[in-house]
């Protein structure tokens, strides 16, 4: 018998995470990609060939649904009103019977990360974390099988390094490449059992420190 392919729909497939991930899940002949893009500018030009392409926006309320359709992963990596686009993308999730949610979020939002670093981390982006904490918020209630993951302070070094915390445990480490958070979103993708109903922090290991380096 032959695996069943994986159908996945990427909200926000230009962003840097995302396009890491979309070459990783490119690899897979067992995966299906359909990326949702505002602005086909932001496209690389060569996204692989188990790629297509919708342009449109994440809060269309005839595109969404029609996109969902058939898909068996939602992998959602969004900026600005995440909580607003979180409860449209549940409320498409529930319509078309989809189950699988993969949700890049930010560090932060539950006050989780200790010390001096902290103190930096609120200072420099506490304001923009409601929307974040909202958003987790809402899909944690949602019947979705979920999977939230609180990233560090991203870079973009050309490498695979990241270990997790969990919900309940203080945040570790300060930063974390973009391509280390879509290796594990592109695992998550194709094993979609794993970390199922999980909040995550995800950092490098060994990146403790004040604030990241590069700050």
């Amino acid at each position: 018998m032959t695996k069943a392919t994986t159908k996945v729909l990427i909200l926000g497939a230009s962003g840097q995470i995302a396009r890491w991930a979309v070459q990783m899940l490119g690899e897979r002949k067992d995966v299906e990609q359909t990326l949702l893009v505002r602005d086909p500018k932001k496209l690389t030009g060569n996204e692989p060939a188990n790629a297509k392409i919708a342009i449109g926006d994440v809060m269309d309320k005839k595109l969404l649904p029609q996109l969902m359709e058939g898909k068996d992963v939602i992998y959602a990596n969004l900026a600005g009103d995440v909580d607003k686009q979180t409860g449209h993308i549940l409320a498409a999730m529930q319509a078309k019977g989809v189950k699988r949610l993969i949700f890049v979020n930010s560090l932060g939002i539950y006050d989780e990360v200790p010390g001096t670093f902290g103190e930096w981390n609120r200072r420099e982006i506490g304001q923009y974390l409601p929307p974040y904490r909202a958003s987790a918020d809402l899909i944690e209630a949602s019947g979705t099988d979920y999977t939230i993951l609180r990233a560090a302070w991203l870079q973009d070094d050309d490498e695979v390094d990241y270990e997790i915390t969990t919900r309940d445990q203080p945040f570790k480490g300060t930063e974390v490449s973009r391509k280390s958070v879509a290796a594990l979103v592109t695992d998550l993708v194709i094993h979609p059992d794993r970390m199922v109903r999980a909040n995550v922090g995800v950092n490098k290991p060994g990146t403790d420190g004040d604030k990241p380096v590069f700050a």
